[in-house]
């Protein structure tokens, strides 16, 4: 009983958080579906008296959304992927393979991560433009890539640092390579931490808006982020409309999030447990 009294102000306080995080989602859903005629006479918190669709189908025609959504997607889920893959070989390298200068490489991913994109935009703009590989989904997949490697890798460094020696002395003396030791007995004992990784890298590369918009100055290979700052700062959407863009820049990365909520939360559950 004293147990459950004590949980008591924990959930109370979690429900409350979860209604100021939910809570600016469903203002925003409510006004995408909801008249500019409505909006201006009832405001932002008054409920739609009728289903209100031309906001979504006039901000999805004027700005090809489909075409936006698969730039995101496949920016976002090749960053994930490739990113993860190499943190988990630098890491490797670092934690496991103790390579010499273990603590200089891991200061160098501290700070690689700590700049500010701002610093870097004009030396990736320079070296896409040498590359010829400037206004492309790869130039972005590739810059992404790297950053979120620097994170991953200082992150995975402490984990496989502590990762049980007996273990990979056992995988040893049967007979398995580096290579094996890695993708044989590292690699499934790591995939919740990797999960983790995984399902950040695709949500943060998604919330990007700096680098892409100077990276991708076409039409075609912008995405959803960039397109949604360009047509508003062009002025030419109302509240409802603006509103729509909003729910649908966002309601993607909610939809991802939920369907990887469980490898999130075995990989949160996984850490707190070791």
């Amino acid at each position: 009983m004293m147990a459950k009294l004590r949980r008591t102000p924990v959930l109370l306080a979690l429900c409350i958080g979860a209604v100021f995080m939910i809570l600016p989602f469903l203002i925003v859903a409510l006004n995408a579906i909801k008249s500019p005629a409505e909006y201006s006479a009832n405001g932002p918190l008054s409920l739609p008296k009728g289903l209100y669709l031309d906001g979504l189908k006039d901000f999805w025609q004027r700005v090809d959304y489909g075409q936006k959504l698969f730039n995101s997607v496949l920016i976002s889920g090749s960053v994930a992927i490739l990113a993860v893959g190499l943190s988990v070989l630098n890491a490797y390298a670092i934690g496991v393979g103790r390579i010499k200068g273990r603590t200089w490489f891991l200061a160098f991913f501290v700070l690689a991560n700590m700049l500010p994109q701002e610093a870097l935009v004009y030396p990736v703009y320079y070296l896409c433009k040498e590359a010829g590989i400037y206004d492309t989904r790869l130039s972005v997949i590739i810059v992404f890539t790297v950053i979120q490697a620097a994170f991953g890798t200082y992150l995975l460094s402490s984990v496989l640092g502590q990762f049980p020696p007996a273990i990979i002395e056992a995988a040893r003396i049967d007979g398995a390579n580096s290579w094996q030791i890695l993708w044989r007995v590292i690699v499934p004992v790591s995939r919740p931490t990797l999960g983790v990784l995984m399902v950040f890298f695709f949500i943060w590369t998604w919330n990007e808006f700096l680098l892409p918009l100077v990276m991708l100055i076409s039409n075609d290979n912008q995405t959803v982020s960039v397109a949604l700052g360009v047509l508003q700062g062009q002025r030419l959407m109302d509240a409802t409309m603006t509103n729509a863009a909003a729910l649908l820049g966002v309601l993607p990365a909610i939809v991802f999030f939920l369907v990887f909520q469980r490898t999130l939360t075995r990989g949160i559950a996984v850490g707190a447990v070791k």
